[in-house]
């Protein structure tokens, strides 16, 4: 089994914990900083209080990956709090920047960063809530649907644009909004790989210019062979999953409240069902969840 990530190899064995046992040196790494970028969610999550802003929870997260030997981001970390996890009347690029915007109790939060580190990458998005939220609470259990609904049509290689429209169906039966579709392109994942370490590493409205060379270098190979690295609801997307690392984010919108989760599908050109996609790491704060739930 082949897996393009940078010219890396994959070598998948028998699974444990949703993960194959031949984890190649490749995937560990991109493994591992998804783990790190998570870890930081949970402890500045556990640091969250009334009054703090949006700035203050980015800077956060910053300061503790900083602290951990981050240097470079595919994005600098996001927080949005309240009603803006619900990107209520977003309609600019501008307003997914970290705001004024302070907690208070009872309200919902996303925390949402993308860290770099010895050359991989992670794209990861935290849900939370300061205190009690029954709402929220759905939102986040009804989550789980969505990532068994991907990982089955991603294996069963359907068109990225035809699972897109699966996801939206599944959200209005379950009574929601698609808030991903809010994002640029509307996209519901895009496509991560290695980056080149730099002495310096510039950013260009808070994304790595490293990293946005990469995306554009799979932009301009996918366009002249068929595929794109951006999962959307155009036609641009309308082919089965490109093998490669893909950070996936169904994100639920009920009124004012907003939750998702963000992680990697590796997907790969094996034959195999089981082995063609499967979630990078199923020791998350939301899966550890919703296995307690169950």
């Amino acid at each position: 089994m082949t897996l393009a990530v940078g010219g890396g190899r994959a070598v998948a064995g028998e699974l444990s914990v949703g993960l194959p046992v031949g984890l190649s040196a490749e995937l560990q790494g991109f493994r591992e900083v998804q783990r790190l970028a998570y870890a930081c969610a949970e402890a500045v999550a556990a640091q969250l209080k009334p009054g703090v802003t949006e700035r203050d929870a980015a800077r956060m997260q910053r300061a503790w990956l900083r602290e951990r030997g981050v240097r470079d981001w595919f994005h600098l970390p996001f927080a949005w709090f309240g009603d803006r996890t619900a990107f209520v009347n977003f309609r600019i690029p501008l307003q997914f920047f970290p705001t004024d915007r302070r907690l208070e109790p009872g309200m919902p939060f996303i925390l949402d960063m993308a860290p770099v580190f010895n050359g991989f990458t992670a794209d990861i998005g935290y849900s939370g809530c300061l205190g009690l939220n029954p709402v929220h609470d759905k939102l986040l259990a009804d989550l789980e649907a969505h990532r068994g609904l991907i990982l089955r049509e991603v294996r069963e290689r359907r068109p990225l644009r035809e699972i897109y429209e699966d996801v939206d169906r599944l959200m209005v039966r379950q009574g929601y909004a698609n808030r991903h579709r809010a994002y640029p392109f509307g996209v519901i994942a895009h496509k991560v790989d290695r980056v080149k370490e730099r002495r310096f590493s510039p950013h260009l409205f808070g994304f790595g210019t490293q990293s946005l060379k990469g995306l554009a270098s799979d932009a301009l190979r996918g366009h002249r062979d068929g595929w794109s690295p951006l999962w959307s609801p155009y036609k641009f997307s309308d082919h089965p999953p490109q093998p490669g690392l893909w950070a996936v984010e169904p994100h639920l919108g009920f009124r004012g409240t907003g939750a998702k989760f963000e992680e990697i599908l590796v997907v790969t050109d094996s034959r195999d069902p089981e082995q063609s996609a499967f979630w990078l790491d199923d020791d998350l704060p939301h899966v550890r969840r919703w296995a307690e739930a169950a």
